[in-house]
């Protein structure tokens, strides 16, 4: 057995002891160690800054592109933004043994219970952001799961700087800081070991990150999997749009940040008023640096475009660029999003509230907008505090993963001496 094996096997069986202790908590004693860790980092930006530039000067060596860095890079504004997300989350209900259905079955009279619990041991693998480090550990400790933590080796020193007060935390709440720990090395190896299970001591594994990752984990876990996709998004601009408010919109859904997973990566604009409206929200796009591939009708509008490839409609970009398509009608546009989508986020922007019902009752997305950025498919924006990711499969969880959908259920049943016949 090789050391990165014993080593990676002590780590699963130190998160289930930790489990256990985690999960017998009070939730003031959870709620203590969020608080705990939002004050640390705090009180600890320059050394945080000081681990993030030495993974942003690696990666600049390495090549890495502009949207990487920019989902790398952290500043004072996104500390305090990482730190007011666990503040968020302490403030939010524990989840832990709530009822969520409580009944008297007719047949017998017993008592019967559903009650919130946690999985237990969660692996989490994520890529280059190292605020998911923060979140994620605020996100398990509140749902009282243990977690094993893996970041890509380009924002390991950050979120090394980061997991010192994670543990630094814990401790001071009076839990054990393996509850929340962070492999320590870049191996690849690592990663296989967790997909494995680690001899059972893992009951979940979560990945975050692109296409080839989460493909990785779908086809080698030997434990079930909570996937967050590529984020494959569309705005759809409807006939009956407010024009204003559909270039304010479709700018901010691909422009605010084009790093992220809810930004826009395809607009669709209805036939009637293309001829209008696109020229206007094309030269928006390209006022803000954006590149912009057509369709052939939207070509046929706006010259300028270069030409889309049949790869264009379903790449997530991660960049300034975006893909145009003009479609004829709702029904259309629902075709095409069906057709490439990711499931993760679309949006309509319409002032036609029966267009508005249509779309969101018919389009099969973890997030369906109305009028808004899909840049909102975000668990802070959605009042969780943080997100581990954008869940896009049908299973347990579907869209932003917060303390709640981290949690299972177990049957509290209460009898009176009944015996079954």
């Amino acid at each position: 057995m090789s050391d990165l094996t014993q080593a990676m096997l002590a780590r699963g069986q130190r998160a289930r002891a930790a489990a256990r202790a985690l999960r017998e908590a009070t939730p003031q004693t959870r709620t203590r160690a969020l608080e705990l860790l939002a004050q640390k980092l705090r009180a600890n930006v320059e050394p945080i800054l000081a681990a993030n530039q030495r993974d942003l000067d690696a990666g600049r060596a390495n090549g890495m592109s502009e949207a990487l860095l920019d989902r790398l890079a952290l500043n004072p504004a996104r500390v305090e933004g990482i730190a007011s997300a666990v503040e968020i989350i302490a403030g939010v209900q524990d989840p832990l043994g709530i009822e969520t259905e409580r009944w008297t079955a007719p047949v017998n009279g017993l008592d019967i219970a559903r009650v919130r619990t946690p999985i237990g041991v969660l692996g989490i693998i994520y890529e280059s952001r190292p605020n998911v480090t923060a979140d994620a550990a605020a996100l398990c400790i509140r749902s009282g799961n243990a977690a094993i933590l893996r970041c890509g080796s380009d924002c390991l020193q950050s979120s090394l700087a980061i997991a010192v007060l994670i543990g630094e935390a814990l401790e001071e709440a009076g839990l054990p800081a393996d509850a929340v720990q962070l492999v320590d090395t870049p191996d690849r190896a690592a990663v296989g070991l967790m997909l494995s299970g680690l001899e059972g001591t893992i009951d979940l594994i979560v990945p975050r990150g692109g296409k080839s990752l989460v493909g990785r984990v779908q086809a080698e876990a030997r434990v079930a999997v909570l996937s967050h996709l590529e984020g494959m998004n569309h705005t759809y601009v409807h006939s009956g749009a407010n024009a204003d408010m559909a270039r304010a919109i479709v700018v901010n859904a691909k422009m605010r940040r084009v790093s992220v997973c809810g930004a826009t990566e395809t607009l669709l604009i209805d036939e009637a008023v293309a001829p209008e409206l696109l020229p206007l929200i094309a030269a928006d796009l390209s006022a803000k640096g954006c590149e912009l591939r057509g369709g052939e009708k939207a070509r046929a509008i706006v010259p300028e475009m270069v030409p889309a490839s049949n790869e264009d409609w379903s790449t997530e970009y991660l960049a300034p660029v975006i893909t145009v398509g003009i479609v004829d009608d709702i029904d259309h546009a629902i075709r095409h999003i069906e057709t490439y989508g990711s499931g993760h986020t679309e949006a309509i922007i319409t002032n036609d509230a029966d267009a508005a019902a249509t779309f969101l009752n018919r389009v099969d997305s973890a997030i369906v907008v109305h009028n808004a950025s899909t840049q909102y498919a975000d668990g802070g924006e959605f009042g969780f505090g943080g997100e581990i990711g954008i869940a896009t499969g049908r299973m347990h969880a579907r869209g932003p993963v917060g303390a709640e959908q981290l949690t299972t259920f177990k049957y509290v049943v209460r009898g009176q001496g009944q015996t079954r016949p």
